[in-house]
C-alpha cells in the first residue's frame, strides 16, 4: 500500500515488496492485485512470478514502513492506551473505556479509519466485537479497506457456520488433523471435549475448544 501510494505507476497492478525473481528469496508483502493470483507474504520469488508473470517487484523501505505504523500507533492511542501491537500493521484495541466516553465501538473504528486516511493516506480494515477473536475475524470479511461487527449474539452462529481453516489460530496442518477427525466446521468442532483436544493437540487444544464457542 505504501508503494503503490508512493508511486502511482504501481498502482492497480500485481506489486511484491522483497525478494527477486531471479533469486532466492521470498515476497515480504503482496497487493491484493497480486493475492488474486495466489501470491502472499512468504510465497517464495519465483513461485510467485510463475503465479503472476506480470509481478512486479520493489525494494523494500523498511524505516518508511516504520515510520508510518508508529504514525498510525499513536492515532490508536489518541482513543484508547489499551492497545495490543500484533505486527507492524496490525493491533488490537479495547474501547470499552475510551479517552472520548464514545459508547460506539463502530463509531470509534470509523474514526480511526478515517483518521489513518487523513493522515497516511492509507485505507485500513477494521474488525469489530466482543473479543479479539471475533474481532479479528470480523476484520478479514470486508478487506481491503472495509468494515464488519459481529455482535454479541450473532458469534456463536458465524463461528458455527465457519470452515475450520478459516478460524484464526489454525493452520493448514492443524486443519488437516481436523479434518481427519471429522471436525470441518466450528459447530463440528464444538462437539468435541476439552480433553480430546488437549489430548491431541497439547495445550493449544484448550484454544481450539474456546474459539469454538466464540470466545
Amino acid at each position: 500500500s505504501v508503494e503503490q501510494r508512493d508511486n502511482p505507476a504501481l498502482r492497480g497492478k500485481p506489486v511484491a515488496v522483497g525478494g527477486s525473481p531471479d533469486k532466492r528469496g521470498a515476497v515480504a508483502a503482496a497487493s491484493y492485485e497480486a493475492r488474486a493470483y495466489g501470491v502472499y507474504s512468504a510465497t517464495p520469488s519465483r513461485t510467485a512470478k510463475y503465479k503472476c508473470p506480470d509481478l512486479i517487484f520493489v525494494p523494500p523501505r523498511f524505516e518508511v514502513y516504520k515510520a508510518i505504523a508508529l504514525q498510525i500507533r499513536e492515532i490508536f492511542h489518541h482513543y484508547t492506551d489499551c492497545v495490543e501491537p500484533v505486527a507492524l500493521d496490525e493491533a488490537y484495541l479495547d474501547v470499552t473505556e475510551n479517552k472520548f466516553g464514545i459508547t460506539s465501538a463502530q463509531e470509534i473504528a470509523q474514526l480511526i479509519r478515517s483518521d489513518i486516511f487523513t493522515a497516511t493516506q492509507l485505507t485500513a480494515s477494521a474488525g469489530v466485537s466482543v473479543n479479539k477473536f471475533l474481532a479479528k475475524m470480523a476484520s478479514g470479511l470486508n478487506k481491503p479497506n472495509g468494515m464488519a461487527v459481529i455482535l454479541p449474539h450473532e458469534g456463536l452462529d458465524f463461528v458455527s457456520q465457519l470452515p475450520i481453516e478459516k478460524f484464526h489460530g489454525i493452520g493448514k496442518v492443524t486443519s488437516t488433523k481436523l479434518h481427519e477427525m471429522g471436525v470441518f466446521t466450528g459447530v463440528d468442532l464444538r462437539e468435541r471435549s476439552v480433553s480430546e483436544l488437549v489430548t491431541k493437540f497439547g495445550k493449544v487444544g484448550r484454544f481450539y475448544y474456546q474459539i469454538a464457542r466464540a470466545e
